[in-house]
Formats: structure tokens, sequence, C-alpha cells
């Protein structure tokens, strides 16, 4: 058969039974940027199939998600052939690693890639390892095509361009600024006031550049109006300086507008993770995009694309997982969704990949504890997730609290500055966590100079005045501590990123028809699918699952009926609380309208049986956030387990559903459970659970940690030299 020009073509292919295949819409590549919709070709050179082979049986005990690549060569044009064909199997974490970047896939997708890695030649060797073909460079790793995935599969997530970042009109601003600002006005641009001390009228005097609300702190009125208000007072106080800057607004959103009453609370990321569905994650960019919009929060420190490498860690719920490939593809699509539209426009929000670098793998997993390894180990298990954000053009990155041999990252220039900026190739602007700079040195000011001096450019600051702090610049430049090319080069970045989020042309107002959306039903019906994908069965014995709804439910436990144990940390203040969250729909709401609520006979304690032929007992951890969610012992708690016990010595079959922001310790509850269920911290959308529970929707989620059989296991990774998990990195059954 002659060579024919290349014309590139993805088909998405899931495997849901052994008899059913969805294929997904096609999609073809550029050669460079994009992937765009669009009909089959009629002359193919080659062409791609992913399959993913999505679940076992579930009485096979344990689930695998394995994934094939296929490529084969065939000419429409040329009358029916026989393919030949070229199979290639990968693990399905491998092959989330290699669909983050949509540019790469014309030069993953063309004939004629030379040798890569371990996958061979030809195009499924550019594939695996990435050699250099006719279509140009290869992928290493890390770099591919999850954009292209989400349009076959219908996913809302946009695509950008792959231009640099930020782009050269942008910087021309900005420097055009630069030359008009004073002293003073430079340092104003680096610093990020907390709300509590920081008015309108501040920011009109001194061209503060971006506030923030630590965790907790709102509006007087704490609904999506009061936040809207808050912002445009500090927005119009911005236009109403000397050179009318805009003004950015900060918020810890890591699930949604979880600060806000009232706004839709996704899963915490780990849920996410166990999702395994890039599509679905993009759409929850999105609208976490237009509810922040709608809330005036325009800068949101989001997304954690720490790998967790040891559940005591208080932050473990804040990642995708313990795979690079996890924090790397998820992280990029977060990024994407948060500040582009479908058509590759700026939302008008800045998303902050964070904690740079290493922050979920400390030793012992303390919070801002010693990052463990050498320089080779953090390179290939901490660095590609920022590679990957990097590449799909986040704008900011906060630095973390953790120590990496000894030095402080907030300090660390080799890490910050000839790493982060020089080597990834980062144009945005990195921003200190809160504080962060007064714990590096003997004095404040001379914190804020070793963090200026190692690339930190914007200082997150609590308890300070404005005054105070432009004295530390002032103190710094006069004694020739910090030069003018570094401040100039600092708010450089940051006026070239409100430049590239379209804010110089904003009207300086919240849309309030975006307020108005702010816990859509619409919105809330992706949190209820993003709960069903997230939960993970891990014990199903007889078939307890899935229940009948003539049942009448025993149900117990102290999260059957409390959204603030549901929603977790990060939940209107900063550890979260337990209690009930405005909006939120608990497990016990949501079984009394699948059931009625004569068919739920609840007690926390369990001890209401009558009538009851299951026992439900929604059991696990209470809210907490960094610091005081680190943990030594991650056991389930006896009273939990009590819980469990009456209901079984009731002699009621049972199931627990365990509300957890990371694996824990079910030895005690082993004997009496016939079925467990992990729900993370599904957020506000209780009846994401029951929809599993009744088998209206079947489980797909798997684990994105491995569980530890004890406490002695902990670390415990995939890949360990020695691996004997209670279950699997992986892991999940289904009906």
């Amino acid at each position: 058969m002659p060579r024919l020009p290349v014309q590139c073509q993805i088909r998405i292919v899931e495997k849901r039974s052994n008899s059913r295949w969805l294929v997904g819409r096609t999609v073809k590549p550029a050669a460079a940027g994009p992937l765009a919709s669009t009909t089959a070709s009629p002359m193919i050179h080659r062409k791609l199939v992913l399959a993913g082979i999505l679940r076992r049986c579930s009485r096979w005990r344990r689930s695998r998600k394995l994934a094939a690549i296929w490529s084969y060569d065939a000419c429409a044009s040329c009358g029916a052939r026989e393919p030949t064909l070229h199979r290639q199997r990968i693990s399905m974490s491998k092959l989330l690693h290699l669909l983050v970047l949509a540019p790469a896939l014309a030069g993953l997708a063309c004939a004629g890639g030379g040798s890569g890695g371990t996958g061979g030649t030809g195009g499924s060797g550019a594939i695996d390892g990435g050699g250099a073909g006719s279509c140009g460079a290869g992928v290493d790793g890390g770099a591919a095509l999850e954009a292209g995935w989400l349009s076959a599969t219908g996913g809302s997530l946009g695509s950008v361009d792959g231009g640099a970042y930020p782009s050269q009109a942008c910087i021309d601003r900005a420097n055009g600024l630069l030359g008009q600002m004073t002293a003073d006005e430079k340092y104003a641009q680096m610093l990020q006031m907390e709300r509590a001390a920081l008015t309108p009228q501040l920011v009109t005097q001194y061209g503060v550049g971006s506030g923030f609300s630590q965790g907790g702190s709102a509006p007087a009125t704490n609904s999506p109006t009061g936040w809207a208000d808050m912002a445009d007072g500090y927005r119009q106080a911005a236009l109403a300086s000397r050179l009318k800057i805009p003004f950015l607004y900060g918020a810890d959103e890591v699930h949604g507008i979880g600060t806000v009453k009232g706004a839709v609370v996704f899963p915490h990321n780990i849920g996410l993770g166990a999702t395994r569905d890039p599509a679905l994650v993009g759409k929850i960019a999105a609208i976490t995009a237009r509810e922040s919009l709608g809330c005036g929060v325009d800068f949101d420190f989001s997304p954690v694309v720490a790998v967790a490498l040891d559940e005591r860690w208080g932050r473990t719920y804040e990642a995708f997982g313990e795979t690079t490939e996890l924090a790397s593809t998820f992280g990029a699509i977060m990024v994407n969704g948060l500040q582009f539209t479908s058509t590759g426009a700026p939302t008008g929000i800045l998303a902050c990949a964070k904690h740079y670098l290493g922050d979920g793998g400390t030793a012992g997993g303390v919070n801002a504890g010693n990052v463990t390894g050498d320089e080779a180990t953090l390179r290939a298990i901490h660095l590609p997730p920022y590679r990957a954000a990097v590449a799909a053009r986040v704008g900011s990155i906060m630095a973390s609290y953790s120590t990496w041999q000894g030095t402080k990252m907030h300090i660390n220039k080799t890490m910050l500055t000839d790493v982060l900026k020089g080597e990834l190739g980062f144009g945005g602007f990195i921003v200190s966590d809160f504080n962060a700079c007064f714990q590096v040195a003997s004095s404040n000011q001379d914190g804020i100079g070793q963090c200026l001096n190692a690339g930190i450019d914007m200082f997150m600051t609590y308890n300070q005045t404005i005054p105070t702090m432009l004295g530390y610049f002032q103190n710094l430049m006069k004694a020739g501590t910090i030069t003018q090319d570094r401040v100039d080069d600092a708010v450089r970045r940051i006026l070239a990123v409100k430049c590239e989020l379209g804010l110089f042309e904003a009207s300086g107002t919240v849309d309030r028809a975006l307020t108005a959306e702010v816990g859509s039903a619409t919105h809330r019906q992706v949190a209820r699918q993003a709960v069903q994908e997230s939960l993970v069965v891990l014990k199903n014995d007889c078939g307890v699952l899935p229940l009948t709804k003539t049942a009448t439910v025993a149900l117990g436990g102290k999260s059957a009926d409390d959204t603030g144990n549901q929603c977790g940390g990060w939940t209107i203040s900063w550890q979260g609380a337990s209690g009930s969250v405005p909006g939120a729909t608990s497990v016990r709401q949501a079984f009394e309208a699948a059931l009625g609520a004569s068919q739920v006979v609840y007690s926390a304690a369990g001890t209401s049986t009558s009538g009851a032929t299951v026992g439900v007992a929604v059991i696990g951890e209470t809210p907490y956030a960094e610091g005081k969610g680190d943990k030594t012992d991650l056991t389930v708690a006896a009273a939990d387990v009590n819980v469990v016990k009456v209901m079984k010595q009731a002699g009621l079959p049972t199931v627990v559903v365990l509300i957890a922001g990371r694996p824990m310790i079910l030895d005690p509850l082993l004997p009496y459970a016939d079925a467990i269920v992990v729900a993370w911290l599904p957020g506000s959308e209780g009846a994401g659970i029951t929809d599993i529970l009744f088998g209206d929707v079947d489980p797909t989620g798997r684990l994105p940690q491995t569980w530890p059989r004890s406490m002695a296991q902990i670390p415990i990774n995939v890949g360990d030299a020695t691996y004997d998990p209670l279950y699997p990195y992986g892991y999940g059954l289904t009906y």
C-alpha cells in the first residue's frame, strides 16, 4: 500500500462488560495545538484505539483495570483491508500519565515514531517511550493527550493553544506599567493581605495587588451575594487607585467553593482520584470556576498536586492519590478547567498548583516536615505534576512549608528559580504560603528578603499592616539585600498574569447572573455524579449489595446525619466541623428520599433495629485539615466499631459506609461488616452514596491509595519492594 499523508484519528473505546463496548466520538489533532472533534477522515494511515477493560466480575474479589493500545494501518480509500494489529498492554495509571497534554498527540499518533523506551518501534513505541520519528520529537513519560480524551468522551475541559504563558503582549503590558510605578506601588503589588486587615480604602491608597481569606475568614454575610459584594468593594477600590491595576482575591477553594455557604461542595481530591474519570474532573473544574466567579473569588488556591505517600499526613485527602501519574493528570486537568473555557479563552480564574515541592513525601507524614529522598527521587516522584501544570499554563504556584535537605522550600533558590522558573519554564508567579516567609529567618524582614531572593513573588501575609510590609521592602532595598531587577521580575510576573486573566478589560464587578448559579441543581447533579464514581466497594460478602428498595434499613453511625463530617476540612472553616453544611444532603436524608421515612429506622448508636432487614453504619473520621490532621494511629474508633457490632448482633447483614480522608485500619471492623464501601469525603451530595448502595448506579471507583493492613505497614505504596496490603492500589469491586 503506498504511503499516504498522515491524518491521525483517535477513538475511545471502553469495555463495560463482556458483551458491551461503548465507543466515544472520534477526534483528530491538528499538526500542533488542541484536539478538535471531527468526523472520520476518508484517508487514515494510522489509527489508535485506546481500550480500557474496566471491570472483572465482583466475585473475582480483586478488580483490575488494564489498558491496551492498538495501532494499525488502514486506508479507507483503498478498499477493505484486514488491519495489521500491534497490541501493547500497559497499566491504566500509565495510560493516564500519558494522557496529559494535547499538543504532543500529533507526534504520538503519526507513523514512523522511532524506538522509545520499552515501547518498541513505530507508533506504539512513540506512545510509551517517546521516540522521535517523522512527526518530530517524541514524548518523555508524562507528556501526552488528556485534552483529546476529554474531547472524545464529551468532557467539558477546554484546551489551550500551548503558546508561551504569559504571552509577549501581556509581558509588554506589564513592562509598560512597571515604567510608571513607584517603588511602593511595586511592593504593594507583591502583597496579599488577609481581608480582616484590608479595607477598600487601603487598596486605593496603596495600590495593594491581592487579598485573601484565611480558613474561616468570610464577609459578615457568608453567602454568594455577601462574597460578591465584598469582592466588588475591593475591585472598585483598585480601579480608583492611581494606576488602576486590577485586584486578585484568593481563598482555599480545594473542593468547590467550600468556604461559601450554599455553594456546591465536591468530593475532596482523593475521591476524584478514585473516579479515574478525567472528563468528570474537567467538568468539576469548570463548575468551580463559574461558582468562584459568581462569588468574586478569582484566585483559587487549587489544585493540590502533591503525591501523597504516607497516610498519616493530614492533607492526604487533598491529593489525588499516591502516584505521580494521578497527580500529574488530574492536576493539569484542574488547572485547565479553572483557567480556561472550552474554547481556550481565559475564565478570569487563576489556578494555583501547590505545594511546591514534595509536601506529600515528608518523613512520618508530618505536615511541613522534612521531605525524604535524594534529588533523583524528588524529581521522579514530586516534580512531574508541576511540569504538567506548567505545560497546562498554570498562572501561579504556591511554595511548600516543607524542608528538603536542610533548606526550607520557601528559600530554596535552586528549586524555585533554577528548576521551576528556569528548567520548567514557569512564567507565572510563585506565591508564599500563609505567613511562611516569617518562619525561615530570625526576623520577618530577613525572611521576606530571603524568600524574594529565592524566587517568591507574592507574599501571603496575616496580622501585618501594609506600612509595616512596605517598610520591610524599603529597608531591604536600601541595605542592598534585594535588587531592583528581582523586584521588577516579581511584579512583572504578577501583572502579566493579571493581563492573561483578562482583568484589565473586566468591568470590575461580579457578574450577578453567575452569583445566582452558585449551588444550582445543575451543579449539584455533577457533584452527585462525582460521589457515585468516587465510591470504592472494598468488601461485599454474600452479595449484600446492592440493597433492595423493599428493605427496611437500620441506619446508624455518627456520620449518617452529619453533613459536616461528610464534607470534611476546608468547608466553611479551615478545619471544617461536624454538624450541618447549608444546602448539603445527608446520607439519612438520601435514604429517606429513596425509601420513604417509614423504611428508615435511625439511631446514631445503631441500637434501633426493630423491623429492619439490613443495617447500614456510616462511620469514620471527623473533619480536620493541615497540621491537626496528622495522626499516628488510623485505626477505626472503638465507638464506630460498636455501631456495626450492635447491628450484627441484632441479626442483620451489615453495610459499612466509611467517611474518611484516607485509608484506615479496618481490622477491628472486619468481623462484623458484610460489606464495606469507602466514600472518602464526598461533599454535599449524599444521594450519590445511596445511588451506589441501591444499585441505581454500578460502582466503578478504584483505590487511589494502597490500603494497609496495619499501622506497621505505613507508609505503603504501589511499587514497594515488599507489598502485601489489605487492598492494593487500583482495587475496587462492582456488582
